[in-house]
């Protein structure tokens, strides 16, 4: 009986074991309300970029995309994210818990798919910015003012973030409620002018329907709920904080979608080949003027400025944690003296996302697609392990159901995230197999480099 007591007692002990340092190196933690604006930013911002999804399968299947795939989705990644990143509240999330789950390996490719997977999706939002502003300012339509505007918004948008995250939190939540203004506005002068039957439509005779664009938007649109998790370490009270959040998140980020959507298709004629990113300014100028257009187009600024620092945020603290993990050299947990921000991640995630911006939005959103959806299908993998592996582990918010609930509540969105896999072009899987095989690469130099004492990663880092 004493040694069936000390087992118990050592295996609570492993399984409530820090995962990272980071959270005591910054006194400054972010409260519920800026982390409520952080996840709306990392997973929507608001409706600029859901257009394509009318244009592509009309407006019926447009609304339902963004009534169903939340419940099919949204929520299982939502309550995966809340058990998980309370249970490991530490910089780094889906990292540490792929790394707790199946070792080292399987958290290193973790780390570079999720990774790879935002600072692609982070040129996607500069690219969206300079498409809203051509329609004022014609000039950036193409070639070099083009490029050189790309490359100016996200530079300056990097050095925004490098200031540090309490700063940006706060700055999320001022540009989330402006953003949200014109859409508001869109929706109350639209009612006078909505025929619901225009909800219903299939789309214009003769349009091809495009599933895998239509998909690939909704998914696209409605991801990354997790990737607030890598910035627990940071986060005030997480174990509390970070449900309530991504609840709050979730159906501020429902209606954001959900309410200028209906507006839109049932205030106007429908025309579906017109339905494609930055739609919704002509849409505003039909319904109210010119006047609302120009709002609209702001707040799409606005809102790509919160998507960008959000998704940033994100990447830079996931790189954090993964040195801290010992998957990194140490130089990626440096912070700077002067905002407590990790500035080398800051600077390497922003220098592959100018490498990226030359790609266009649509090849963007399915390379983002791709890397993610291996990422998720590890991470669901992850956690129901962890549920079987550490059953007696302290889980502050824990998923009300049994191990084979939790299966079936995984396995939906896993079969969605095989057919966006399975959609995808030859260039979206050549470049995913190849970050794919630079970290099966990595991973071994990096344990060359520890067996030989080339870096200052300890042994038991990587074990």
């Amino acid at each position: 009986m004493l040694e069936d007591s000390a087992q118990d007692y050592l295996l609570n002990q492993e399984e409530t074991l820090p995962t990272t340092t980071a959270s005591i190196h910054n006194p400054k933690k972010l409260s519920i309300i800026p982390l409520i604006f952080l996840i709306y930013f990392e997973v929507s911002g608001g409706a600029y970029g859901e257009e394509a999804a009318v244009g592509a399968a009309g407006p019926l299947w447009a609304i339902l995309g963004f009534l169903i795939f939340p419940f099919i989705w949204s929520i299982p990644e939502a309550l995966v994210t809340a058990e998980l990143a309370t249970a490991f509240p530490g910089n780094g999330g889906y990292v540490i818990w792929a790394h707790r789950a199946f070792g080292p390996f399987w958290g290193s490719l973790m780390g570079s798919w999720k990774f790879l997977s935002g600072v692609i999706n982070l040129a996607s939002y500069p690219v969206l910015c300079v498409d809203y502003i051509k329609l004022v300012f014609p000039l950036l339509s193409s070639g070099l003012p083009r490029y050189a505007a790309i490359l100016f918004s996200t530079l300056f948008l990097s050095f925004l973030n490098y200031t540090g995250l309490v700063i940006v939190g706060y700055t999320a939540v001022c540009l989330g409620l402006i953003s949200l203004i014109p859409f508001l506005l869109l929706a109350l002068f639209s009612i006078p002018m909505i025929d619901p039957s225009r909800w219903i439509s299939l789309g214009n005779q003769g349009v091809e329907k495009n599933w895998s664009l239509f998909f690939n938007t909704l998914f696209w649109n409605l991801n990354f709920w997790d990737n607030a998790s890598t910035l627990a370490g940071e986060v005030e009270q997480p174990q509390k904080t970070f449900p309530k959040a991504l609840f709050s998140a979730g159906l501020l980020t429902c209606l954001a979608y959900l309410v200028p959507l209906l507006a839109a298709t049932g205030a106007t004629p429908l025309n579906q080949q017109a339905w494609v990113e930055g739609y919704f300014a002509d849409v505003a100028q039909i319904i109210a003027g010119k006047w609302l257009k120009v709002f609209l187009e702001i707040g799409a600024v606005l809102s790509i400025i919160g998507l960008y620092e959000a998704q940033l945020s994100s990447c830079v603290y996931q790189l954090l944690g993964m040195a801290e993990l010992g998957f990194l050299p140490q130089c990626f947990s440096v912070r700077s003296k002067w905002f407590n921000t990790p500035w080398v991640g800051i600077l390497v995630s922003t220098s592959i996302t100018i490498g990226v911006s030359f790609m266009n939005f649509t090849t963007l959103i399915s390379s983002v697609n791709f890397l993610y959806s291996l990422g998720m299908l590890l991470e669901f993998a992850s956690f129901l392990w962890l549920r079987r592996k550490l059953p007696t582990m302290k889980r502050p918010f824990k998923v009300p159901m049994k191990l084979p609930g939790l299966v079936v509540m995984c396995l939906i969105p896993s079969g969605f995230l095989v057919y966006i896999m399975s959609v995808a072009t030859g260039t979206v899987f050549s470049v995913s197999c190849l970050v794919t095989l630079v970290t099966i690469v990595w991973y071994f130099v990096m344990n060359f480099c520890k067996s030989k004492r080339l870096t200052n990663v300890e042994d038991e880092d990587l074990e």
